[in-house]
Protein backbone atom coordinates (compact mmCIF):
# COMPACT_ATOMS: atom_id res chain seq x y z
CA UNK A 1 0.00 0.00 0.00
CA UNK A 2 1.61 3.25 -1.15
CA UNK A 3 -0.47 6.36 -0.74
CA UNK A 4 2.38 8.76 -1.43
CA UNK A 5 5.80 8.38 -3.05
CA UNK A 6 5.27 6.54 -6.30
CA UNK A 7 1.69 7.75 -6.67
CA UNK A 8 2.87 11.37 -6.41
CA UNK A 9 5.26 10.81 -9.33
CA UNK A 10 2.41 9.22 -11.27
CA UNK A 11 0.26 12.28 -10.61
CA UNK A 12 3.05 14.59 -11.74
CA UNK A 13 3.44 12.51 -14.89
CA UNK A 14 -0.28 12.73 -15.62
CA UNK A 15 -0.29 16.47 -14.92
CA UNK A 16 2.68 16.96 -17.23
CA UNK A 17 0.83 15.01 -19.91
CA UNK A 18 -2.25 17.20 -19.45
CA UNK A 19 -0.20 20.40 -19.80
CA UNK A 20 1.58 19.08 -22.90
CA UNK A 21 -1.76 18.03 -24.40
CA UNK A 22 -3.27 21.48 -23.82
CA UNK A 23 -0.26 23.24 -25.34
CA UNK A 24 -0.34 20.96 -28.38
CA UNK A 25 -4.06 21.49 -28.97
CA UNK A 26 -3.73 25.24 -28.57
CA UNK A 27 -1.16 25.19 -31.39
CA UNK A 28 -3.21 22.87 -33.59
CA UNK A 29 -6.54 24.64 -33.09
CA UNK A 30 -6.98 28.35 -32.28
CA UNK A 31 -10.45 27.56 -30.92
CA UNK A 32 -9.14 25.41 -28.07
CA UNK A 33 -8.18 28.27 -25.74
CA UNK A 34 -11.38 30.24 -26.30
CA UNK A 35 -13.21 30.82 -23.04
CA UNK A 36 -16.44 29.35 -24.41
CA UNK A 37 -14.64 26.15 -25.40
CA UNK A 38 -12.84 25.82 -22.06
CA UNK A 39 -16.13 26.25 -20.19
CA UNK A 40 -17.69 23.64 -22.47
CA UNK A 41 -14.83 21.23 -21.75
CA UNK A 42 -15.27 21.69 -18.00
CA UNK A 43 -19.03 21.11 -18.23
CA UNK A 44 -18.46 17.91 -20.20
CA UNK A 45 -15.70 16.69 -17.91
CA UNK A 46 -17.83 16.93 -14.77
CA UNK A 47 -20.02 13.98 -15.76
CA UNK A 48 -17.07 11.60 -16.18
CA UNK A 49 -14.99 13.16 -13.42
CA UNK A 50 -17.57 12.75 -10.67
CA UNK A 51 -17.90 9.07 -11.55
CA UNK A 52 -14.10 8.67 -11.42
CA UNK A 53 -14.17 9.78 -7.79
CA UNK A 54 -16.42 6.82 -6.95
CA UNK A 55 -14.50 4.45 -9.23
CA UNK A 56 -11.27 5.38 -7.44
CA UNK A 57 -12.68 4.00 -4.18
CA UNK A 58 -13.66 0.77 -5.96
CA UNK A 59 -10.37 0.23 -7.79
CA UNK A 60 -8.36 0.99 -4.65
CA UNK A 61 -9.97 -2.13 -3.15
CA UNK A 62 -8.88 -4.10 -6.26
CA UNK A 63 -12.47 -4.10 -7.55
CA UNK A 64 -14.15 -2.81 -10.68
CA UNK A 65 -17.55 -1.29 -11.43
CA UNK A 66 -18.80 -1.74 -14.97
CA UNK A 67 -22.32 -0.61 -14.10
CA UNK A 68 -21.74 3.12 -13.56
CA UNK A 69 -22.81 4.11 -17.09
CA UNK A 70 -26.05 2.15 -16.84
CA UNK A 71 -26.77 3.48 -13.34
CA UNK A 72 -26.27 6.98 -14.74
CA UNK A 73 -28.79 6.26 -17.49
CA UNK A 74 -31.41 4.66 -15.24
CA UNK A 75 -31.27 7.23 -12.44
CA UNK A 76 -31.40 10.17 -14.85
CA UNK A 77 -34.55 8.71 -16.42
CA UNK A 78 -36.12 8.11 -13.00
CA UNK A 79 -35.42 11.68 -11.89
CA UNK A 80 -36.79 13.17 -15.11
CA UNK A 81 -39.83 10.89 -15.06
CA UNK A 82 -40.73 11.76 -11.47
CA UNK A 83 -40.50 15.47 -12.29
CA UNK A 84 -42.19 15.43 -15.69
CA UNK A 85 -44.83 12.71 -15.39
CA UNK A 86 -45.72 12.74 -11.70
CA UNK A 87 -45.04 16.37 -10.89
CA UNK A 88 -42.91 15.52 -7.88
CA UNK A 89 -40.75 18.47 -6.68
CA UNK A 90 -37.24 18.64 -8.09
CA UNK A 91 -35.50 18.17 -4.73
CA UNK A 92 -37.48 15.01 -3.93
CA UNK A 93 -37.04 13.62 -7.44
CA UNK A 94 -33.28 14.18 -7.41
CA UNK A 95 -33.09 12.72 -3.91
CA UNK A 96 -34.97 9.61 -5.07
CA UNK A 97 -32.58 9.19 -8.01
CA UNK A 98 -29.53 9.54 -5.78
CA UNK A 99 -30.96 7.03 -3.33
CA UNK A 100 -31.62 4.60 -6.17
CA UNK A 101 -28.03 4.98 -7.35
CA UNK A 102 -26.73 4.22 -3.87
CA UNK A 103 -29.03 1.18 -3.58
CA UNK A 104 -27.88 -0.19 -6.95
CA UNK A 105 -24.29 0.29 -5.85
CA UNK A 106 -25.05 -1.44 -2.56
CA UNK A 107 -26.58 -4.31 -4.54
CA UNK A 108 -23.29 -4.66 -6.39
CA UNK A 109 -21.53 -4.73 -3.06
CA UNK A 110 -23.84 -7.42 -1.68
CA UNK A 111 -23.40 -9.60 -4.75
CA UNK A 112 -19.63 -9.33 -4.34
CA UNK A 113 -19.39 -9.74 -0.55
CA UNK A 114 -22.27 -12.11 0.20
CA UNK A 115 -22.82 -14.05 -3.04
CA UNK A 116 -19.04 -14.02 -3.58
CA UNK A 117 -19.35 -13.08 -7.23
CA UNK A 118 -16.26 -11.58 -8.86
CA UNK A 119 -16.65 -7.77 -9.18
CA UNK A 120 -16.40 -8.03 -12.97
CA UNK A 121 -19.33 -10.47 -13.17
CA UNK A 122 -21.51 -8.76 -10.55
CA UNK A 123 -21.20 -5.30 -12.05
CA UNK A 124 -21.45 -6.61 -15.62
CA UNK A 125 -24.80 -8.13 -14.67
CA UNK A 126 -25.92 -4.89 -13.02
CA UNK A 127 -24.88 -2.99 -16.15
CA UNK A 128 -27.33 -5.04 -18.19
CA UNK A 129 -30.10 -4.96 -15.56
CA UNK A 130 -29.96 -1.18 -15.02
CA UNK A 131 -29.86 -0.45 -18.75
CA UNK A 132 -32.81 -2.76 -19.34
CA UNK A 133 -34.80 -1.11 -16.54
CA UNK A 134 -34.12 2.30 -18.11
CA UNK A 135 -35.69 1.09 -21.37
CA UNK A 136 -38.62 -0.48 -19.53
CA UNK A 137 -39.28 2.72 -17.58
CA UNK A 138 -39.12 5.04 -20.58
CA UNK A 139 -40.35 2.61 -23.27
CA UNK A 140 -37.27 3.73 -25.18
CA UNK A 141 -38.47 7.33 -25.50
CA UNK A 142 -36.65 10.43 -24.21
CA UNK A 143 -38.07 12.52 -21.38
CA UNK A 144 -37.60 16.21 -22.11
CA UNK A 145 -38.93 19.65 -21.24
CA UNK A 146 -37.62 19.71 -17.67
CA UNK A 147 -38.08 22.74 -15.35
CA UNK A 148 -35.41 25.42 -15.04
CA UNK A 149 -34.82 24.57 -11.38
CA UNK A 150 -33.63 21.13 -12.48
CA UNK A 151 -31.69 22.38 -15.51
CA UNK A 152 -29.67 24.61 -13.17
CA UNK A 153 -27.77 21.49 -12.08
CA UNK A 154 -26.25 21.23 -15.54
CA UNK A 155 -26.53 24.72 -17.02
CA UNK A 156 -26.44 27.09 -14.07
CA UNK A 157 -23.65 29.50 -13.22
CA UNK A 158 -22.39 30.33 -9.75
CA UNK A 159 -20.57 33.58 -10.27
CA UNK A 160 -18.04 33.10 -13.08
CA UNK A 161 -18.03 29.29 -12.82
CA UNK A 162 -20.54 26.71 -14.03
CA UNK A 163 -22.43 25.13 -11.14
CA UNK A 164 -21.50 21.54 -12.21
CA UNK A 165 -17.81 22.46 -11.93
CA UNK A 166 -18.31 23.70 -8.37
CA UNK A 167 -20.18 20.49 -7.60
CA UNK A 168 -17.27 18.50 -9.04
CA UNK A 169 -14.82 20.39 -6.81
CA UNK A 170 -17.02 19.63 -3.79
CA UNK A 171 -17.16 15.93 -4.67
CA UNK A 172 -13.40 15.61 -5.11
CA UNK A 173 -12.64 17.62 -1.99
CA UNK A 174 -14.91 15.36 0.03
CA UNK A 175 -13.50 12.20 -1.58
CA UNK A 176 -9.95 13.36 -0.82
CA UNK A 177 -10.80 13.96 2.82
CA UNK A 178 -12.50 10.58 3.11
CA UNK A 179 -9.53 8.74 1.60
CA UNK A 180 -6.90 10.55 3.65
CA UNK A 181 -8.63 11.27 6.97
CA UNK A 182 -11.17 8.52 7.64
CA UNK A 183 -11.21 4.85 8.51
CA UNK A 184 -12.99 4.06 5.24
CA UNK A 185 -10.12 5.55 3.27
CA UNK A 186 -7.42 3.73 5.24
CA UNK A 187 -9.21 0.41 4.93
CA UNK A 188 -9.83 0.89 1.22
CA UNK A 189 -6.07 1.07 0.67
CA UNK A 190 -5.50 -1.85 3.03
CA UNK A 191 -8.08 -4.07 1.34
CA UNK A 192 -6.57 -3.40 -2.07
CA UNK A 193 -3.05 -3.99 -0.76
CA UNK A 194 -3.80 -7.32 0.91
CA UNK A 195 -7.43 -8.23 1.54
CA UNK A 196 -6.75 -11.43 3.47
CA UNK A 197 -4.26 -9.79 5.82
CA UNK A 198 -6.71 -6.94 6.39
CA UNK A 199 -9.47 -9.43 7.19
CA UNK A 200 -7.25 -11.35 9.60
CA UNK A 201 -6.38 -8.11 11.40
CA UNK A 202 -10.03 -7.77 12.41
CA UNK A 203 -11.25 -5.30 9.81
CA UNK A 204 -14.86 -5.96 8.60
CA UNK A 205 -13.76 -6.09 4.97
CA UNK A 206 -17.20 -6.88 3.55
CA UNK A 207 -18.75 -3.83 5.20
CA UNK A 208 -16.19 -1.44 3.74
CA UNK A 209 -16.37 -3.02 0.28
CA UNK A 210 -20.13 -2.55 0.44
CA UNK A 211 -19.59 1.14 1.21
CA UNK A 212 -17.24 1.76 -1.71
CA UNK A 213 -19.70 0.29 -4.23
CA UNK A 214 -22.49 2.29 -2.62
CA UNK A 215 -20.42 5.46 -3.10
CA UNK A 216 -19.75 4.54 -6.73
CA UNK A 217 -23.45 4.07 -7.46
CA UNK A 218 -24.38 7.29 -5.67
CA UNK A 219 -21.87 9.38 -7.63
CA UNK A 220 -23.01 7.78 -10.90
CA UNK A 221 -26.50 9.06 -10.06
CA UNK A 222 -25.07 12.53 -9.37
CA UNK A 223 -23.53 12.48 -12.85
CA UNK A 224 -26.87 11.32 -14.24
CA UNK A 225 -28.61 14.34 -12.75
CA UNK A 226 -26.01 16.72 -14.19
CA UNK A 227 -26.15 15.16 -17.67
CA UNK A 228 -29.96 15.17 -17.86
CA UNK A 229 -30.05 18.76 -16.61
CA UNK A 230 -27.48 19.90 -19.15
CA UNK A 231 -29.22 18.21 -22.08
CA UNK A 232 -32.72 19.08 -20.82
CA UNK A 233 -33.65 15.46 -21.45
CA UNK A 234 -33.14 11.98 -20.10
CA UNK A 235 -32.65 9.07 -22.49
CA UNK A 236 -32.19 5.39 -21.67
CA UNK A 237 -28.95 5.22 -23.69
CA UNK A 238 -27.29 7.94 -21.60
CA UNK A 239 -23.92 6.89 -20.24
CA UNK A 240 -23.45 3.97 -22.64
CA UNK A 241 -19.74 3.15 -22.73
CA UNK A 242 -18.84 5.82 -20.18
CA UNK A 243 -17.59 3.17 -17.75
CA UNK A 244 -14.58 2.68 -20.04
CA UNK A 245 -13.74 6.39 -19.96
CA UNK A 246 -14.11 6.39 -16.17
CA UNK A 247 -11.83 3.39 -15.65
CA UNK A 248 -9.27 4.79 -18.09
CA UNK A 249 -9.28 8.16 -16.31
CA UNK A 250 -8.66 6.50 -12.94
CA UNK A 251 -5.77 4.41 -14.29
CA UNK A 252 -4.26 7.35 -16.20
CA UNK A 253 -4.37 9.30 -12.93
CA UNK A 254 -2.11 6.76 -11.24
CA UNK A 255 -4.49 4.38 -9.45
CA UNK A 256 -3.42 0.77 -9.94
CA UNK A 257 -5.94 -1.75 -11.23
CA UNK A 258 -4.37 -4.21 -8.78
CA UNK A 259 -5.56 -2.06 -5.88
CA UNK A 260 -3.92 -0.39 -2.92
CA UNK A 261 -2.23 2.50 -4.76
CA UNK A 262 -3.52 5.81 -6.04
CA UNK A 263 -5.09 9.15 -5.16
CA UNK A 264 -8.38 10.75 -6.07
CA UNK A 265 -6.62 13.92 -7.23
CA UNK A 266 -4.83 11.86 -9.85
CA UNK A 267 -8.19 10.55 -11.05
CA UNK A 268 -9.35 14.13 -11.56
CA UNK A 269 -6.31 14.81 -13.73
CA UNK A 270 -7.06 11.63 -15.68
CA UNK A 271 -10.66 12.75 -16.25
CA UNK A 272 -9.41 16.12 -17.50
CA UNK A 273 -7.07 14.36 -19.93
CA UNK A 274 -9.93 12.26 -21.30
CA UNK A 275 -12.14 15.34 -21.66
CA UNK A 276 -9.44 17.38 -23.38
CA UNK A 277 -8.65 14.52 -25.77
CA UNK A 278 -12.30 14.20 -26.82
CA UNK A 279 -12.67 17.95 -27.21
CA UNK A 280 -9.43 18.20 -29.20
CA UNK A 281 -10.46 15.44 -31.56
CA UNK A 282 -13.75 17.22 -32.18
CA UNK A 283 -12.00 20.52 -32.87
CA UNK A 284 -9.64 18.80 -35.28
CA UNK A 285 -12.67 17.30 -37.08
CA UNK A 286 -11.55 13.75 -36.45
CA UNK A 287 -14.20 11.20 -37.42
CA UNK A 288 -16.21 9.78 -34.47
CA UNK A 289 -15.16 6.31 -35.62
CA UNK A 290 -11.50 7.21 -35.31
CA UNK A 291 -12.19 8.90 -31.98
CA UNK A 292 -13.32 5.52 -30.64
CA UNK A 293 -10.08 4.00 -31.91
CA UNK A 294 -7.99 6.69 -30.17
CA UNK A 295 -9.86 6.33 -26.87
CA UNK A 296 -9.48 2.55 -27.05
CA UNK A 297 -5.74 2.89 -27.60
CA UNK A 298 -5.48 5.25 -24.63
CA UNK A 299 -7.26 2.69 -22.44
CA UNK A 300 -4.94 -0.12 -23.61
CA UNK A 301 -1.86 2.06 -23.07
CA UNK A 302 -3.00 3.09 -19.58
CA UNK A 303 -3.55 -0.53 -18.51
CA UNK A 304 -0.26 -1.66 -20.08
CA UNK A 305 1.68 1.07 -18.27
CA UNK A 306 -0.03 0.16 -14.99
CA UNK A 307 0.93 -3.51 -15.39
CA UNK A 308 4.50 -2.55 -16.33
CA UNK A 309 4.80 -0.35 -13.23
CA UNK A 310 3.69 -3.27 -11.05
CA UNK A 311 6.42 -5.50 -12.48
CA UNK A 312 9.24 -3.01 -12.01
Amino acid sequence: MRIGGTSIFRELGALTGLVFLCISLSLLSPDFLRLSNLINVMRQVTVIAIMTAGMTFVILTAGIDLSVGSILGLTSCIMAGLIKSLGIPVCLSVGAGLLLGALLGATNGLLITKARLPPFIATLGMMSVARGLAYVYTHGAPIYGLPSSFRFLGEGMWGPLPFPVLLMVLVFSTAHLVLTRTRLGRYAYAIGGNEEATRLSGVPVDRYKLWVYCISGFLAAVSGAILAARLDSAVPVAGTGSELDVIAAVVIGGTSLMGGEGKVTGSLIGALIMGVVRNGLNLLLVSPYWQSVVIGLIILLAVAVDLLRRRI
